[in-house]
């Protein structure tokens, strides 16, 4: 799930998505008038929780997470490419009934330059109802934690149904724990997925959204630090008709089987299944464990990759609580807060950072691109304004600026090559309708201009 480094311009919404959506727009306000208050609260306040502790969204001491909003589906075409198969980092690829694709947004309402975005992109149908999908799509929107990849936005245009969220560039629980290659997680890191997962769980369920479809591996994303965060998406239902799990899930809730419910004691016994995954490095049948966790013969359920790096006593502690989690009658099982006070005691490296145990190198942000303001020629050319753009060429003729810097005659007969070698890239630019190059290189004809001084 690596990051390339192309970049797209955000593509202008036409006339008539402008008008479709603000018809649909006044029709919600007509029939949903409190509803649409309340929505304009939640815009403003989305990225704080309601508790008001966390609204970093994990991102150490930068910025917070982008307020939850709208996006337009050109937005998103453009953002993935085109919903390229290059850009899809769900683990299924396209033979998922749903997609998940990276993307990048040039969105400056984004901080600290991460542009970058997680989309997922329902089949068609999924959600008929573009009210419903809206309003769940809210619901998970106003929640923020630092141990959640965030949900950012939604897309609803036509019968398209599309989420947004932060983007996590390291991969999966399940890549890095089934799928490995230059190292297994070792146990500290394993202890902490474990509590930071139950840690989101929990939180959620503080919020009023106790229900998580879909609980597994590949629900476990590792943010650009290192540290475990359970996805957003799971937070809502793959479709509107209710059916809440798919193939990915392994083993099934029995109750879930019984009356095809999710319930949040569901939940529980899904983390209980990615207890045994950590535990074991491998796909276990949950009554197959029960079984050898009942004879006392945990250590041949441990991941062998662990041998003699691991505490046989912690071990024993979560094997417990994994058994705890799976039990037949949902009424055994812990809850959430249970989940913490278990595992918060069991953290034995809590100075090492999650990417030093992980082994993955350190992401370093790239620094925020610095902002000129655009020559009459630039600003003509970022809005594809060619009216202006011609004025500009016919009274102005290129001519130079008078500087204030004397030059030396090689300076100056070199400078004067320069922009004369940025016009000739931007004219050519333009020609191509290639608008981002052309306004780089008359803006550096531009800045070559007021540097330049004829020698005397």
């Amino acid at each position: 799930m690596g990051c390339c480094q192309s970049c797209f311009f955000k593509l202008p919404i036409s006339d008539d998505n402008k008008n479709n959506r603000r018809e649909q727009e006044q029709r919600w306000e007509n029939h949903h008038p409190q509803q649409q208050q309340q929505q304009h609260v939640r815009t403003k306040h989305s990225s704080q929780s309601t508790n008001g502790t966390e609204t970093t969204g994990g991102h150490g001491g930068g910025g917070g997470v982008p307020s939850f909003t709208e996006f337009s589906f050109t937005d998103l075409r453009a953002a993935t490419n085109n919903f390229s198969p290059e850009f899809i980092v769900s683990e299924s690829g396209e033979k998922a009934p749903n997609v998940v694709y990276k993307g990048r947004l040039q969105n400056q309402n984004i901080s600290n330059n991460r542009s970058w975005i997680a989309v997922k992109k329902f089949t068609k149908l999924a959600w008929p109802d573009p009210k419903q999908f809206a309003e769940e799509a809210w619901g998970v929107g106003k929640l923020r934690h630092k141990r959640v990849a965030n949900l950012i936005g939604y897309c609803c245009d036509g019968d398209e149904r599309l989420l947004v969220a932060e983007y996590m560039p390291n991969d999966t629980l399940s890549k890095h724990l089934f799928h490995w290659e230059n190292q297994t997680i070792e146990w500290a890191m394993r202890l902490r997925v474990a509590l930071y997962i139950t840690e989101a769980l929990d939180y959620c369920s503080s919020e009023g959204r106790p229900l998580y479809h879909d609980l597994n591996a590949y629900r476990v994303l590792f943010d650009e630090n290192g540290d475990p965060r359970l996805s957003c998406f799971g937070l809502m239902k793959n479709s509107m008709d209710g059916k809440s799990y798919s193939t990915n899930l392994a083993y099934t809730p029995p109750e879930y089987l019984r009356n095809g419910r999710v319930t949040p004691e569901s939940v529980i016994f899904s983390f209980g299944t990615v207890l045994l995954d950590l535990l074991s490095g491998k796909h276990i049948p949950p009554s197959h464990a029960l079984d050898m966790i009942r004879g006392k013969n945990i250590l041949l359920l441990m991941d062998s990759h662990l041998e003699g790096n691991f505490s046989t006593e912690e071990a024993t502690v979560v094997f417990d609580l994994a058994s705890r989690c799976l039990q037949y009658d949902p009424g055994e099982r812990p809850n959430t807060k249970d989940l913490v006070t278990t595992l918060a005691p069991l953290q034995n490296k809590p100075d090492v950072l999650s990417y030093v145990m992980l082994g993955i190198p350190k992401h370093e942000e790239a620094p925020p691109t610095p902002q000129h303001p655009l020559s009459p020629m630039g600003d003509a050319c970022s809005r594809m304004d060619l009216t202006a753009i011609h004025q500009i060429l016919v009274m102005t003729h290129y001519k130079d600026d008078e500087g204030t810097n004397e030059l030396s005659f090689q300076e100056w007969t070199q400078q004067m090559k320069d922009m004369l070698e940025a016009r000739k890239r931007g004219d050519v630019a333009f020609r191509d309708k290639d608008f981002k190059t052309a306004v780089e290189c008359y803006s550096q004809v531009a800045m070559l201009q007021l540097r330049v001084v004829k020698p005397g």
